[in-house]
């Protein structure tokens, strides 16, 4: 018979603490994680007069706002560990207000929603993010219980000791994840359990009454916890003499004469918030998104101005972009490119004060759980060599990663779908070229997702030694659905496709004034990945084919420019992107030429960053005199 959800607590419990354990000892080692800057963000929308006088503002500042890419877990240990080498301190006890809105349960469908000119595209998963979900939900609540336990409890670490946080669930999980909270943050530190009561659309139903509230946890760390009163304003009616200051009565429905009064109450913890309107100003095309009113009444309750507030389920930046307006400091993380990428346009797009844009570097989980379909045919490394056509090396002492292509002194290395291919990747695949059996002429490597300066890394290594080449994303779609991987190898219909890059015209400086110039820059082509690289279902990929054949640079979500980049930090001192209609009015487009005012310098090193509409980064880098 098998065991009830209840009968498993324990045991949920009981790993998760196991996992801390592993999780603290390496947080006190020499080998924790850290967090790479990709960008220095200076919010600006329009062109002209950007950023006179900003240089020596934001060298000199001691705090930046922090959006962070990868999953939250790593992000918590990477913030508690700090980082003395960039002077980013351990944020261990420092935050008083943490709000999470994690997921509620695996039916969510996780595609974002492309609007390109001309076709609208629906874009899965990553590759990465994939392995995320699936892991989440494998076994169910008990997986889900599984991944919330070590998360909670680093959000605990991180709270100063009057810090308070707020989980917002409803009825499919919410009561069990209230046990893992009483054990990790005391029982008695329960605050309140809040209920966010909304109405949306009805859905009469003769068996049950129609949901219409989520339920947010409220837990401090302390009995010493921030905590301010809010009070709302109620307009409340008087059934006495009263008229409208020209003669004429106020009446109700019933004829009585009345007037209103408007009182103070203190708010209780039943609240009556509307749920974002559609047509809403603040609202980002985000399934799962919040109303700033919900988060503004949190805030305000449980942080002071300057309080560092963070979100690690932060979707579409909510918390950060209220927290911004309230006066607060702000981390915000999220495991989804689509969500990392509406949080940055929408700060940007609020102006917001100058924030780090970071990532987990070369990281990620190196072991990943396998489907009944890998453990049949081995594991998945040596499933993608065969495809490539490549041949695994059998031997028990050689790595399961590696193969050699056919009649080739060429070496195959498969990287793994749970880790980020970047420099480190690079240099363990050159190093095993030259030692592994003696060395080879050639290695090649596959990966599934990659490091944003990829192209940059790669840029000085001759390709006739090392070449990168991208794993189709639904490649684990075939193989786990209507196609057998016997099949896939017999058509052999699985290509894989050289890195996207992107290309600028020649810049130009031209003379302003005596201690300032304009520098043009202008973006030339953008080369993508074939579509059959991209995580899309078949029916958009010839679409996309006669887009990317007409109009390539329609693609760009996003770009920016470092106009002194110093090969280390890219400061983003002027961006655009779409939805931005500052520049010129188009929706769908980002502008393609910038012009920015810049102090004169003898010989400056320019770098132009771009997005495209599915997460992939590009880097130029130019020497301009």
């Amino acid at each position: 018979m098998l065991e009830s959800l209840i009968e498993q607590l324990p045991k949920i419990v009981a790993e998760g603490k196991k996992e801390v354990e592993k999780i603290m000892e390496r947080l006190e080692s020499e080998n924790h994680i850290g967090l790479q800057t990709n960008e220095l963000v200076l919010p600006v929308r329009k062109e002209a007069n950007l950023f006179r006088g900003k240089y020596q503002e934001i060298d000199g500042q001691n705090w930046f706002n922090r959006l962070c890419y990868g999953d939250n877990l790593l992000v918590m240990q990477a913030l508690l560990s700090g980082d003395e080498a960039t002077g980013l301190p351990s944020m261990r006890g420092k935050i008083d207000l943490i709000y999470i809105d994690p997921p509620y349960d695996s039916k969510a469908d996780y595609r974002t929603k492309i609007t390109l000119p001309d076709l609208d595209l629906e874009q899965k998963p990553n590759v990465m993010e994939q392995f995320a979900y699936s892991d989440t939900w494998k076994d169910g609540t008990v997986s889900y219980l599984k991944m919330m336990y070590p998360r909670l409890y680093l959000m605990r670490e991180l709270l100063s000791e009057q810090g308070s946080i707020y989980v917002h669930l409803d009825w499919h999980v919410g009561h069990y994840v209230k046990l893992l909270l009483d054990n990790i943050y005391g029982k008695n530190n329960l605050k309140n359990e809040v209920i966010w009561h909304y109405k949306r659309w009805t859905s009469p139903t003769n068996i049950q009454y129609q949901k219409m509230h989520d339920t947010l946890l409220f837990y401090s760390k302390s009995n010493n916890n921030l905590f301010n009163i809010i009070k709302e304003k109620l307009s409340k009616p008087k059934k006495q003499n009263a008229n409208d200051g020209k003669g004429k009565s106020l009446r109700d429905n019933d004829g009585n004469v009345i007037y209103h009064i408007q009182e103070d109450r203190v708010i209780d913890d039943v609240w009556d918030l509307p749920i974002l309107n559609p047509q809403a100003k603040e609202r980002t095309g985000y399934l799962t998104q919040k109303p700033e009113a919900l988060l503004e009444r949190i805030v305000k309750a449980s942080s002071n101005e300057n309080s560092i507030v963070a979100d690690f389920f932060a979707g579409s930046g909510t918390t950060g972009a209220v927290a911004e307006k309230l006066g607060r400091r702000w981390i915000m993380s999220d495991f989804g490119k689509p969500a990392t990428m509406i949080m940055r346009k929408r700060l940007i797009d609020n102006e917001a004060k100058p924030f780090l844009y970071q990532a987990i570097g070369d990281y990620q989980k190196e072991v990943f759980a396998s489907t009944k379909e890998f453990k049949r045919i081995g594991d998945l490394s040596q499933v993608v060599l065969n495809l490539f056509g490549a041949i695994p090396f059998f031997d028990e002492d050689s790595p399961k990663n590696l193969g050699q292509l056919k009649g080739s002194r060429t070496l195959v290395y498969v990287d793994s779908p749970k880790k980020m291919t970047g420099a480190a990747t690079i240099k363990k695949a050159l190093e095993l070229k030259e030692s592994f059996m003696g060395g080879w002429n050639k290695v090649i490597i596959l990966g599934w997702n990659f490091a944003f300066d990829i192209a940059n890394i790669l840029k000085d290594i001759d390709r006739n030694k090392l070449e990168v080449l991208v794993i189709p994303p639904d490649l684990l779609t075939k193989l786990s659905k209507n196609s057998s991987y016997q099949q896939l190898l017999k058509s052999g219909a699985i290509r894989f496709s050289t890195l996207q890059y992107l290309t600028i015209k020649e810049p130009k400086i031209n003379p302003y004034s005596s201690d300032v110039e304009e520098l043009e820059v202008e973006l030339d082509n953008y080369v993508l990945l074939s579509p059959d690289a991209l995580p899309l279902d078949d029916k958009y990929k010839a679409k996309l084919s006669e887009l990317i054949a007409k109009d390539p640079l329609a693609l760009i979500e996003y770009w920016s420019i470092d106009p002194d980049y110093d090969g280390e930090t890219f400061r983003s001192k002027w961006q655009d992107y779409r939805e931005n209609i500052a520049n010129d009015g188009d929706p769908l487009r980002v502008v393609r030429k910038a012009t920015i005012e810049v102090p004169c310098k003898d010989n400056r090193q320019i770098c132009v960053k771009a997005v495209d509409v599915f997460g992939f980064e590009s880097v130029v880098v130019k020497e301009v005199s």
